[in-house]
């Protein structure tokens, strides 16, 4: 398995990868041409026989998405993006519409021709306005150059795509609350069934998918499916984009088949900055439990991170060092999600509180071994309790926090402080407490 991949990220140093002009030069808006030859049926079979499985979070395989997607029934089908990106320490579909905004128009063309939508509609957070103004100017030029509007390609197919600016809420990245936000609602999760497949957006058909996913799907119709199955292992196929941020060397974006491993990545990343070493990591973001230095060779797959304990959910790498407190780490993510719950469902509304109260004692050196397990009653009381997957996030870091390094919040009780504070540090030291 050869270390990177570059395919969705090959031309992002070129200086005008971003334009329609740079894009075709690299082969661009040839598989729309390919794909509208073809029956919608076989599209969506091509994608099932891909192997490709959506890269937003919980891997779930895209071409049975599509397929889900009710024929004949004389309603309007809708092809929505998730373009929401908010999950702490993700960064990768930011900078993938930035360098190159029209590999995901040409997926939302195929996608939308596969399931044959005539709507589409890019859901994208209101904060990046830089990447906003980007995306709007390409949809625009695909517009020019008659791949959007009225028979595109001259093939008798017509799709209008919208691009629609959210106003930041983290809650509108789960799908039917971005569904909810689209129709003009507050953005709140949905009780399903139903599902968006029967009735999503306006109680019509609809596929929702993350930018990553769609972006993939021009390369898979014009190299073919035996070329994207030759990377990735056996049940994760293809390639993937992987976040690396926090105590590293060189952080930013690797492309790389699904199944490398966080050693390699931070080989190719130059390692953790010079003089430290790797205490925790997350797998795909905040929201998934986190790792050790024990977990350097699990296969980053859906497979491989599962079988450890975690999610690989959105290949989110965050990396510590031993110079991070654990509690306070995990007190800044629950604050987070705290903050973001909709408050819709009680458990995740006054859990995530109670949570926060819970952790801010704790990490000032407050309260007693008690309150370790009055946490994870907490959590236990909200995850799977919730109409969205907020509730579960919030918890994941905390439950597995407490796996890994439960002493270091039993430190901070006896010493009745954060020992990781450098005035508190200095204070326990002339105190004589170790």
């Amino acid at each position: 398995m050869s270390k990177l991949t570059p395919v969705l990220s090959a031309n992002w140093d070129q200086a005008d990868s971003f334009t329609i002009d740079g894009y075709k030069r690299s082969g661009g808006y040839t598989a729309v041409a390919k794909a509208l030859a073809m029956n919608p049926d076989e599209v969506i079979q091509l994608v099932k026989d891909s192997g490709l499985r959506g890269r937003g979070g919980a891997g779930f395989p895209t071409g049975s998405k599509w397929g889900f997607i009710p024929q004949g029934d004389n309603k309007d089908h809708y092809f929505v993006v998730n373009a929401d990106e908010s999950e702490p320490g993700t960064c990768k579909d930011t900078p993938l519409m930035m360098a190159n905004p029209h590999v995901l128009i040409e997926g939302v063309i195929i996608g939308s021709y596969a399931i044959r939508a005539n709507y589409a509609f890019i859901y994208i957070r209101g904060e990046v306005t830089h990447v906003v103004r980007r995306v709007q100017q390409a949809i625009e030029d695909a517009y020019k150059a008659g791949l959007l509007g009225k028979n595109i390609l001259g093939k008798g197919f017509d799709l209008e795509l919208v691009l629609h600016v959210g106003a930041g809420a983290y809650i509108c990245g789960e799908e039917t609350a971005l569904l909810d936000s689209l129709e003009g609602f507050r953005g709140q999760p949905r009780l399903r069934p139903p599902f968006p497949a029967i009735a999503g957006l306006y109680a019509k058909p609809t596929v929702v998918n993350n930018v990553e996913s769609v972006a993939s799907v021009p390369a898979i119709v014009n190299q073919g499916v035996a070329w994207f199955t030759s990377m990735g292992t056996e049940k994760s196929k293809g390639f993937t984009l992987y976040s690396l941020s926090g105590h590293v060397n060189n952080p930013g974006q690797f492309e790389a088949p699904l199944g490398i491993t966080l050693r390699q990545l931070l080989e190719i990343s130059g390692g953790v900055r010079k003089g430290h070493k790797l205490k925790f990591w997350t797998p795909g973001g905040s929201s998934t439990p986190i790792f050790t230095d024990a977990h350097l060779d699990v296969p980053l797959d859906y497979e491989g991170v599962a079988a450890a304990g975690s999610m690989l959910g959105t290949k989110a790498l965050q990396i510590f060092d031993e110079t991070t407190c654990i509690v306070r780490a995990v007190l800044r993510w629950t604050e987070f999600y705290k903050h973001e719950s909709c408050g819709k469902c009680t458990p995740c509304r006054e859990g995530t509180w109670w949570l926060v109260q819970v952790l801010k004692d704790l990490e000032a050196g407050k309260g007693s071994e008690a309150d370790l397990d009055k946490l994870l009653d907490l959590c236990d009381n909200i995850m799977g309790r919730s109409f969205c997957a907020l509730a579960d996030g919030a918890a994941s870091p905390i439950i597995s926090s407490l796996k890994y390094f439960r002493q270091e919040y039993l430190d901070h009780l006896s010493a009745g402080a954060c020992p990781f504070d450098p005035m508190a540090a200095t204070l326990f030291e002339s105190a004589g407490v170790k």
